[in-house]
């Protein structure tokens, strides 16, 4: 198991669940919500430097079968400029399936009323989800999910259409 902080992110299309793990990757545990939109990607970035975190989990929607669901471009997408951001932190794509709704499950078997759970839904998911890989990566002994690929260079990068620059 590597040693070192990770963040998992739980990214819906409001708001942004956001949890922790400890630095010998055990144990992950809420941190906070983050509104979706402008500054959630900063937020995010003083977070990773606060936790001083080695890494970043971010949920890739799937559906029960193991296909992508139509949530994952976007997903795909809000990791890449995460990715950018962070840069050389590494961000990783793990299947969150049904991180939702054993988080919901959770919160309800722990007693907390339904209409108290939207405010912390988001931080149970993104727990879910980072002790996940965590826990895989502690069985498997390999890094969980997949790496983000970088951003293809734009034009602006002295690449052409081609690929050969100029």
């Amino acid at each position: 198991m590597r040693r070192g902080v990770r963040l998992g992110v739980d990214v819906g299309s409001v708001r942004i669940g956001v949890a922790r793990s400890d630095p010998s990757g055990l144990l992950a545990t809420p941190v906070e919500t983050v509104r979706r939109g402008k500054g959630d990607l900063d937020r995010l970035a003083a977070l990773a430097a606060e936790h001083e975190v080695m890494e970043v989990v971010v949920g890739l929607p799937t559906t029960l079968s193991g296909r992508e669901s139509h949530a994952a471009s976007a997903a795909r997408e809000f990791a890449a400029r995460l990715a950018v951001r962070l840069a050389p932190i590494g961000i990783r794509l793990y299947d969150e399936r049904l991180t939702t709704v054993t988080a919901t499950q959770g919160l309800r078997s722990s007693g907390v009323k339904a209409r108290n759970q939207r405010d912390v839904i988001d931080q149970a998911a993104a727990v879910v989800l980072l002790q996940a890989a965590l826990d895989s990566e502690r069985a498997t002994g390999r890094p969980p999910g997949r790496p983000q690929e970088p951003p293809p260079p734009s034009p602006s990068d002295g690449e052409t259409r081609g690929g050969t620059a100029r």
